[in-house]
């Protein structure tokens, strides 16, 4: 009986939540045939629930973030509770450190003895995760690889606070969701963004409040860092210099963007001047990491609902002088070929969700 139940087994689907600081965004996906297949997602400004404007940033309390999730998932009409859900990279630490060369079995111990450095409260007040980075494979003679193990190791180490756990649970289990794992949008958008390979990229992801920065080599994070500038300092910008609403100047900034034209020349300045910031910092960021390890950063990956504004590639094209791509994370799914060019367009934005997604996928093999 267990054999033919195999055969006939029910394609379970599943939900990835990401909930930024300006709108919640859900996928839910299932295996078909061997491939993760796009069954339904949706996006919800948050803005409005907090009474501000589409596309701004917010603060929801618990209750009206429940409210939005709830309606997402009636909108999008979802059919299932199965899910994995994203943390926002500011809930959490991100540190690397180097530790002495000790048996794996003792490595955990080593790990929390050198993270009290870092973290500013009591280890039993955070759940702590860390990851060995893997060495480089290289043809070493037997002198050099004994040299090598007493290099000892480097770790990236993450701590989230137990309290901001607690809260995302409560958040999830009123909105009737139970998921299996809460995972740092950082790995979420390098599952969905990047293909597996040995080059060493940069994720820019920017959202209405912050822009992230992630170098990742050879699949692992090697460094991060958060500008406090996002799409919404633009749109506020435009609002103060043109004299016009924050829900005018959004439209204005989504409609135009760099594409205005000459009658437009205000406006192109104001979101110049702006994405220049961003940009310097990006590279110093690119430039410092490239110093360090003495290895060139040869792709720069932009996701992020920010990364949308029209003309945006070719000012970062200018400014990064290196492959510069969109996200295309519906790639990684099965979709239906008509809606390709519109899957290509949205992709930057549900990046995060599509990795908790095919995580949470994943899981079900």
């Amino acid at each position: 009986m267990a054999f033919f139940s195999s055969l006939f087994k029910k394609e379970l689907s599943v939900l990835g939540i990401d909930i930024g600081s300006s709108a919640v965004k859900i996928v839910q996906i299932k295996k078909k045939r061997g491939r993760a297949v796009l069954e339904t997602y949706g996006e919800l400004a948050l803005g409005p629930y907090a009474g501000i404007e589409v596309g701004r940033a917010t603060s929801l309390p618990a209750d009206k973030q429940i409210e939005a999730i709830k309606d997402i998932l009636r909108e999008a009409k979802t059919t299932t509770l199965i899910c994995g859900a994203a943390l926002p990279l500011s809930s959490s630490l991100i540190f690397f450190i180097s530790i002495p060369p000790v048996p794996e079995k003792q490595i955990s111990d080593v790990v929390s003895i050198e993270a009290r450095k870092y973290i500013p409260v009591p280890l039993n007040e955070v759940l702590l995760d860390y990851s060995v980075i893997p060495r480089e494979e290289t043809y070493v003679t037997e002198d050099e690889s004994t040299k090598t193990e007493k290099q000892g190791h480097d770790v990236l180490v993450v701590a989230i606070h137990n309290d901001y756990i607690n809260s995302y649970q409560s958040i999830m289990s009123g909105s009737a969701l139970a998921p299996s794992f809460y995972e740092i949008e950082i790995f979420s958008s390098i599952r969905a963004v990047l293909d597996q390979g040995v080059g060493t990229s940069m994720i820019i992801d920017m959202g209405a409040r912050s822009t992230k920065l992630y170098i990742v080599e050879r699949g692992m994070l090697r460094s991060s860092h958060i500008i406090n500038r996002g799409s919404q300092d633009i749109t506020l910008a435009l609002s103060k210099a043109l004299s016009i609403s924050v829900g005018e100047a959004e439209t204005m900034k989504r409609t135009r963007g760099l594409k205005g034209g000459p009658e437009y020349k205000e406006l192109t300045e104001i979101i110049t001047v702006n994405l220049d910031y961003m940009f310097y910092e990006a590279n110093a960021a690119l430039l410092n990491y490239q110093k360090k390890y003495s290895k060139n950063v040869n792709k720069v990956v932009l996701t992020g609902g920010g990364v949308l504004l029209k003309g945006f590639t070719d000012l970062a094209k200018i400014s990064f002088q290196t492959d510069v791509i969109y996200a295309d994370p519906f790639s990684k799914l099965e979709t239906p070929a008509f809606l390709t060019e519109e899957f290509a367009q949205a992709g930057p934005e549900f990046a995060v969700a599509i990795g908790v997604a095919l995580r949470r996928l994943s899981e079900l093999e």
